[in-house]
């Protein structure tokens, strides 16, 4: 493995792993490339585009911000996109399993990118368990449309209803998604790509209807809330344009990685931000805002204009678009567990990879099942608490350390250069920042725990099993093999070590 860009303590608990910069980093994986531009793009759109269209739109455009809600999508994606262009330059240059835990792992430290690691590792499991419930209050919707009527018992969690015991549906979906996972990447992945094509037919056929029924008097007053519930607004449907750090995460799974990864993150964005700007537009030109229902803005707004039959595609396309986010934050929490576990941060176990299928079965599994358990038994506001805080810090540490690399190493090859630095950078920083002081005290309390926590499992474990650690004491380098299964190879090395390292 070359050693370029290494540099800073080689111990302690800021040791930094080498930077390769170039093509050997393709040799690491001890997974399957099979992912190109469209199939990455796909499972970044995948994880964008769901809830901000179909539910934060109308809530915000009812009691925030009015009219003026496409400029809160505005602002939240500028915020967003100073932090993408982050990512995609680390994207290029480190294309590894692991998004912020390994670009700040290079960067910063093993101690900093354990505790991001460990934060998404919450953070994204939370995520599909919060969408499990959302999906599943679609599919109860749909059935009761039929009329079809489920048993009290398995329609909620305890507390959120009469008789309520068990949110059924969204456990078993959170554990039909890790199955197909398992499946192997091609075979999910083009799963995944088939439903965000079928996803955004759906709110492109929302937009083009819509169209015809647009009322511009209902765009006035534009900004009945004032500049402050525009900024407010921001705040709110910013949850709604991150996503592209989950899709990075699958970096040693895409072909031509350093050159499709960055590409991938900002053409997500982008046509994610075309569209949710139109979205806004429809709605709030087919009805006055005061009259949006929150809970069901579009199929409100289609009954309102005499469409009420649209309620149904919109049901589905609500259900579509929110299960690709699904996949793609589960997908993004089994690799970083993965790769933290290849590191020897925690056994190395949970880093070998299926012999068949090439995936990180064992990773996926758990996060499939901990978040089932989360969906069936947890109320979806205590769930969504746990959401947000590790995304904004994994923000503000990649907005941070690409300034730190542009400067400590400025001669790195980079397949993308994040543009205004350090400007953009440090504006995305400051917005993350604002953010997570917005969050509720019971949000803070819970994230100390879990870093207390987190804290306490590197002292234990990480630390003295650290496969850069182990390096470092012997003086020896990793050798990278070449040929076919070489990745799959190092990967399972790396494993049994860090289990041999478990039973010493």
């Amino acid at each position: 493995m070359t050693t370029a860009g290494r540099a800073g303590p080689s111990t302690g608990i800021f040791r930094r792993q080498p930077i390769t910069g170039g093509p050997d980093d393709s040799k690491r994986s001890g997974l399957k490339r099979t992912l190109g531009l469209w199939q990455l793009t796909a499972i970044g759109l995948g994880a964008i585009i769901g809830a901000g269209i179909f539910s934060l739109a109308g809530t915000v455009a009812k009691g925030t911000a009015g009219p003026a809600v496409s400029l809160s999508f505005i602002i939240a994606g500028v915020a967003s996109a100073t932090a993408a262009l982050a990512y995609a330059e680390f994207a290029g240059m480190i294309p590894r399993a692991g998004s912020a835990y390994t670009y700040s792992y290079a960067v910063l430290g093993e101690v900093v990118a354990w505790l991001i690691g460990w934060d998404l590792l919450l953070e994204y499991t939370a995520i599909v368990a919060v969408v499990a419930i959302g999906i599943s209050g679609y599919f109860s919707f749909l059935l009761q449309g039929l009329g079809i009527d489920l048993p009290a018992w398995m329609l909620g969690a305890p507390g959120t209803g009469s008789g309520h015991r068990v949110d059924l549906f969204a456990a078993l979906l959170c554990l039909l998604i890790a199955w197909l996972l398992n499946r192997g990447m091609k075979t999910s992945a083009r799963i995944e790509t088939i439903l965000v094509f079928v996803k955004i037919a759906i709110v492109l056929a929302v937009i083009v209807v819509g169209a015809f029924h647009v009322n511009s008097g209902n765009l006035s007053p534009f900004l009945p809330y004032g500049f402050g519930g525009v900024v407010t607004g921001a705040a709110t449907v910013f949850f709604a344009v991150f996503g592209y750090d989950a899709m990075s995460t699958a970096a040693e799974e895409s072909k031509d990685a350093q050159r499709n990864l960055p590409r991938a993150i900002l053409l997500s964005l982008a046509i994610a931000m075309v569209l949710y700007l139109l979205a806004c537009g429809v709605l709030t030109g087919m009805q006055p805002f005061d009259r949006i229902d929150p809970e069901s803005a579009f199929s409100s707004a289609f009954a309102a204009v005499g469409l009420p039959g649209f309620a149904d595609v919109i049901a589905v396309g609500a259900i579509v678009g929110i299960l690709t986010v699904l996949f793609s934050f589960m997908l993004g929490a089994s690799r970083v567990w993965f790769a933290i576990s290849r590191d020897g941060l925690l056994p190395g176990w949970f880093a070998k990879v299926h012999p068949r299928t090439e995936v990180p079965h064992r990773p996926t599994w758990i996060v499939g099942a901990v978040s089932a358990v989360m969906a069936g038994f947890m109320p979806i506001a205590e769930a969504a608490e746990l959401t947000n805080i590790g995304i904004l810090l994994a923000f503000v540490v990649v907005s941070a350390a690409v300034i730190v690399l542009r400067y400590r190493s400025p001669q790195l090859p980079r397949s993308f250069r994040c543009p205004g630095m350090p400007v953009l950078p440090l504006i995305g920083i400051a917005f993350s920042l604002w953010l997570v002081f917005q969050l509720q005290p019971t949000t803070w309390l819970r994230f100390v725990v879990w870093f207390l926590l987190g804290l306490a499992v590197y002292g234990l474990y990480g630390y003295r099993h650290s496969l850069l650690g182990r390096t470092a004491e012997t003086g020896a380098v990793p050798v990278e093999a070449d040929g076919p299964g070489a990745g799959r190879a190092e990967a399972d090395r790396a494993a049994e070590a860090g289990e041999q390292g478990g039973e010493r």
